[in-house]
């Protein structure tokens, strides 16, 4: 939950619309919930069209901006951060996306920002 809250806030933060990422959870015995979840997802991709389609980019800009957001997240003040997220979940004990959301925001907000408008603090 929270490396999903964390790429859709990072998404949102370059423009790029949070709905072009999922991430769901089907074991191998739930096969007919793995096809639904699938089909579903990519119905909601193809109705946002190509990438930087929906969010008004050209395909350049819609490239360069994913390189960002990539550079980013691969970054290592970034992934510690996460785990100290992750940690603060944890002692919680409060799952649900919202609480998950708003520690993530708490926690990584800041470096995210940061680290999208000039890459120093977070590198």
């Amino acid at each position: 939950m929270g490396v999903n809250a964390l790429i859709r806030k990072v998404l949102a933060e370059v423009g790029i619309k949070p709905e072009r990422f999922g991430l769901q959870w089907a074991s191998a015995a739930e096969a007919p919930r793995f096809v639904k979840l699938i089909t579903e997802f990519t119905k909601e991709v193809q109705a946002l069209g190509p990438l930087g389609h929906a969010e008004g980019l050209s395909p350049e800009e819609a490239k360069a901006r994913i390189a960002k957001a990539l550079a980013l997240v691969s970054d290592r003040k970034l992934r510690m951060g996460l785990g100290t997220a992750t940690k603060a979940i944890r002692k919680d004990a409060l799952y649900t996306q919202e609480q998950v959301t708003a520690v993530i925001e708490e926690k990584l907000g800041k470096t995210i920002t940061s680290g999208l408008a000039g890459g120093s603090d977070a590198a």
